[in-house]
């Protein structure tokens, strides 16, 4: 549901290549005086001509990389973290979509860096290392609102469904990363702390409150689990109606039907728009009225429908993934978890032109900032009967779109 890099938590993306970065930026170049100012880019290969490479940095900007006989080309497998296992190669061995960290001087143009080392990874082993952490992000992965933090014993407590409440333990080893309000890329999130986590008031669903995916050892009912990585952020579940449109600034005005007040949301390339199938529209409206009813427990997916927050893929907004057995039917994983993600990918695409006043949404959205407005991550049409299974309760019928059910990462992703 983030979109294409909002789907993937993944340490082999710009975060490692960074932590690799910091593991040797401090010995310094090979071939650098110390009164040398360096550079150190980070980015993908977007063109390669004899000597130079053209790359594409994290920041979206092109610069032009010469590469000098003496340059030192060295190549690490995604996710690792310092320079030990390096192995020297050649500048023919580097191809486009591989990423790259350069070091070295940068002309006064500010556009093109001689380099005196590169540090590659492969496209193919990036590729790779994000399938694996999808797959151990949805085997080992639980997610949902957060209701309660007791950062004393090192807790967080989450509601991952109808009536079942999942304890977070952490420990010192426990990676904790908060995402940018600006961001659902992974590669975006910041250290946090247990602190910064906010609970969710199930009085007042105006409040702010973060959502949390976790990935680590499940105890045997799955009421808790050992965290190796936490991953949260404060994301938008919005169901409401269209108040008005704009092509031109790629906004949407909505009425949330949860605040009564209107919120204005971006569009960017990213964000998924989709049509709701009925057929699919009536099943989610049939599990949201049986999990309002008293007594009702958390079962697991049924006929490829999320349940919920806790069937999740990355954690990171990345690309949902399938088990390690594959896609079963129906967009199901063959362990019976359902990759609503791929669900998605086969509804019908709308665009801004066309919503129409007063037609019925459900969006996942980034939190925003004083600068911008929220962006949203996956829009979807269609979703009346939803509604009307739960008028009184907008944020349990938004949060079945939540970002751990619908892909995060990623991640980039992650988780």
């Amino acid at each position: 549901m983030w979109g294409e890099n909002l789907r993937a938590i993944v340490g082999a993306t710009a975060i490692t290549v960074a932590l690799v970065l910091g593991s040797s930026a401090q010995t310094g170049a090979p071939g650098a005086s110390p009164q040398t100012a360096l550079v150190r880019p980070v980015g993908a290969v977007k063109a390669i001509s004899g000597n130079t490479l053209t790359i594409t940095t994290d920041s979206g900007a092109d610069l032009t990389i010469d590469v000098q006989p003496a340059t030192r080309i060295l190549q690490v497998a995604a996710g690792e973290r310092d320079l030990k296992s390096a192995t020297p190669v050649q500048l023919t061995d580097v191809q486009t979509g591989d990423r790259v960290l350069v070091t070295g001087t940068q002309a006064p143009d500010g556009k093109t860096i001689s380099a005196v080392r590169l540090i590659v990874m492969k496209q193919s082993d990036i590729a790779q290392k994000q399938q694996q952490e999808r797959e151990d992000w949805q085997r080992r992965g639980v997610g949902g609102l957060v209701t309660a933090v007791d950062p004393a014993a090192g807790a967080v407590t989450i509601s991952a469904g109808a009536n079942k409440k999942i304890t977070i333990q952490t420990s010192k080893t426990t990676a904790i990363r908060q995402y940018s309000p600006d961001s659902v890329k992974f590669d975006d999130a910041k250290p946090a702390t247990l602190a910064q986590i906010t609970a969710c008031d199930p009085k007042d669903q105006s409040k702010p409150c973060d959502q949390l995916r976790a990935r680590g050892d499940k105890n045997a009912d799955g009421t808790e689990l050992q965290a190796r990585e936490i991953v949260f952020g404060a994301f938008l579940n919005i169901a409401g109606t269209v108040i008005s449109t704009d092509t031109a600034n790629n906004t949407v005005t909505l009425k949330d039907l949860a605040t009564k007040k209107p919120v204005t949301i971006h569009v960017s390339n990213d964000s998924q728009m989709r049509q709701l199938p009925q057929m699919l529209a009536q099943r989610l409206a049939i599990r949201l009225k049986g999990a309002n009813q008293p007594g009702a427990e958390e079962t697991g997916g049924h006929e490829g429908v999320t349940p919920g927050a806790q069937n999740s893929s990355t954690g990171g907004r990345g690309n949902t993934a399938g088990s390690p057995g594959g896609p079963g039917p129906q967009g199901g994983s063959r362990n019976g978890q359902p990759d609503l993600q791929q669900i998605l990918n086969r509804m019908a695409a709308v665009t801004i032109a066309d919503l129409q006043k007063g037609q019925a949404v459900m969006l996942v959205a980034t939190e925003g900032s004083a600068d911008s407005a929220p962006t949203a991550i996956t829009l979807l049409t269609g979703v009346e009967p939803i509604l009307t299974a739960s008028p009184n309760d907008s944020r349990a019928a938004s949060m079945l779109l939540s970002p751990w059910s619908l892909g995060g990462g990623a991640a980039d992703t992650g988780p």
